[in-house]
């Protein structure tokens, strides 16, 4: 899919902003070379090292046709990993793009150290891996996973909502952030088990228009564990009538 004028022109202001700003390198941190010679030629806009990209694991081989998870070697041949045999999850399907244990130290200062440009790398990693079967999917809009608004004003930013408006830029596909909510201030669910994560996110979504007319959407969010929030926010949608779910995250784990 050929980029809109804007896009184009956003990516113009972000050469020029990269020039003056350098950017960090989403592994290392380290800043990364405004220009750089290679093969005899002037480069710019280097999202990340070299040596740095070459530590990344990307989501690949046999994976749960379901959540996506990377599948033990002892369920290789099964169509779903365990936990997706045993709960029958909302959505349809979803999609990750890399390995959580080889970028959780990018996610972290994505999510909590306020490294918002990290989200450059992490679109065109979506467009150059998934970028052709998520356009396949006739995907009406993408819906970040909202963040409680007194958190995020006290973060300065929903992460989900940044992955997103990198992902919509580079796929062509348009963001919605204000469709669902989130109206109440969750637990941390790291510190919770599968089923105090879905108690935890019962009503904790709504609709926050009346009248949702997409058949298809993608949510996304950072990192997929159990799926409890995507249920919780899928269901909603299903209740508005979207007849297809899909989600994308920017990591997930294997199966055990």
């Amino acid at each position: 899919m050929f980029k809109s004028f804007s896009d184009s022109f956003l990516d113009l202001g972000d050469g020029v902003l990269g020039s003056i700003y350098p950017r960090h390198c989403p592994i290392c941190d380290k800043l990364l070379p405004v220009v750089e010679i290679k093969n005899g030629k002037l480069r710019s806009g280097r999202l990340i090292h070299e040596a740095c990209a070459r530590k990344i694991r990307y989501v690949r081989g046999a994976t749960c046709m379901k959540c996506g998870k990377l599948l033990a070697s002892s369920e290789s041949e099964q169509e779903y990993c365990g936990d997706c045999r045993r709960i029958r999850h909302v959505f349809d399907r979803g999609f990750s793009v890399f390995d959580y244990r080889s970028i959780s130290g990018s996610i972290y200062k994505f999510k909590y150290m306020g490294r918002q440009e990290y989200a450059s790398f992490y679109g065109k990693a979506v467009q150059r891996h998934l970028g052709k079967e998520l356009l396949s999917l006739g995907i009406d809009a993408i819906i970040p996973v909202p963040m409680y608004r007194a958190k995020e004003i006290k973060r300065g930013y929903n992460q989900a909502d940044v992955f997103a408006n990198m992902v919509g830029r580079e796929c062509g596909i348009p963001v919605y952030k204000n469709v669902i909510k989130r109206n109440k201030n969750t637990l941390p669910m790291k510190k919770l088990d599968a089923r105090g994560r879905r108690n935890n996110l019962k009503k904790a979504f709504n609709i926050a228009q009346n009248d949702v007319k997409f058949k298809c959407i993608l949510i996304i969010d950072d990192i997929y564990t159990t799926g409890s929030t995507i249920d919780e926010i899928a269901h909603e949608f299903r209740i508005a009538g979207v007849s297809r779910i899909y989600f994308l995250t920017l990591a997930i784990g294997q199966t055990t």
